[in-house]
């Protein structure tokens, strides 16, 4: 039997979920639904800190359970809203990795054993509280920043290790037998370093080491040098180049995501019908240039018949 394919059929499907998706897009990219998502996690991070209260978790325990249900309808409903958004172009939702994260939590929650678990289920709601970062760019951008300056940030430790261990064991062999309470093993002399890092106590530590010797003064001076000043002026740096990183990064993915949106309702019509009184339209002008063409060639026909 002859194969007979309906062409309205196979135009209104991806028409329908290109609908469904620009208004769910258009939904979740209004400022009033980011304020009110914003509300729901800060609404959840209260309830968190009031069950910590034991009094008031025992005398408003149902109410509390209530509260912590809506919370969840209400992330299950923005993720729907989220994931119809992209009805269209399904792969690029979970392109993204604030999405991928907004989806665990989200679906975590419902787990048989998470739900039995308190403990899991409280870090669960803790980490909801790392979703406004989903929707503010500026805290976004700063947890990108932190995590691009991971590397960076493990070779300044491992500098930092090791110049703690050079300065202990000098500390120990200077000062550990005059100052046992500080230097008396490496351990102790690491902890008494690493503690003069942020210069606290560090009049009372050079005082403390000129009554042992001179030399003190040089070795806490190159100490404090190197460790508070130099160490921790190149941290920073690290960390302002990741976050000028990342604000790069932020502004590739907005323009890629400008670059990929499709046109909106004023760019394409909306249904069928508009589409056909489009085409009629332009076969209608077509219809006139062509008369119009005839007629130039008649004239120019009929004037040239004149001529000698």
């Amino acid at each position: 039997m002859p194969d007979h394919h309906d062409p309205r059929a196979e135009a209104t499907a991806p028409s329908t979920r290109q609908n469904l998706a620009r208004r769910c897009r258009s939904l979740t990219e209004a400022r009033w639904f980011a304020l009110s998502v914003i509300a729901v996690i800060l609404a959840n991070a209260a309830l968190l800190g009031v069950e910590t209260y034991t009094g008031l978790a025992d005398d408003w325990r149902r109410w509390l359970r209530l509260a912590e249900h809506t919370c969840l309808a209400a992330f299950t409903v923005e993720i729907l809203l989220r994931l119809a958004a992209h009805a269209d172009r399904p792969k690029d939702f979970f392109k993204s990795p604030w999405n991928l994260f907004d989806l665990a939590v989200v679906l975590c929650a419902f787990l048989p054993v998470v739900r039995e678990n308190t403990t899991v289920l409280r870090l669960l709601r803790l980490a909801r509280v790392l979703r406004t970062a989903r929707l503010l760019p500026q805290l976004r951008v700063v947890l990108v920043a932190v995590g691009r300056s991971l590397p960076g940030t493990l070779s300044f430790l491992l500098v930092g290790a090791l110049l703690l261990y050079v300065y202990a064991m000098l500390g120990w062999v200077f000062f550990g037998r005059s100052d046992p309470e500080h230097y008396g093993s490496l351990g102790r002399a690491a902890l008494t370093l690493f503690l003069l890092v942020t210069l606290d106590g560090i009049g009372d530590a050079v005082h403390a080491g000129m009554e042992i010797s001179r030399w003190s003064l040089l070795y806490y001076a190159s100490y404090v040098l190197l460790a508070s000043f130099v160490l921790v002026n190149v941290l920073i740096g690290v960390v302002l180049t990741s976050l000028d990183e990342a604000r790069d990064m932020e502004r590739e993915e907005t323009r890629d995501m400008e670059r990929l949106e499709p046109p909106g309702p004023a760019a394409l019509p909306a249904a069928p019908e508009e589409r056909h009184l489009l085409l009629a339209r332009i076969a209608t002008a077509r219809r006139a240039l062509d008369d119009l063409e005839r007629d130039l060639a008649r004239g120019l026909n009929s004037s040239g018949a004149r001529l000698p």
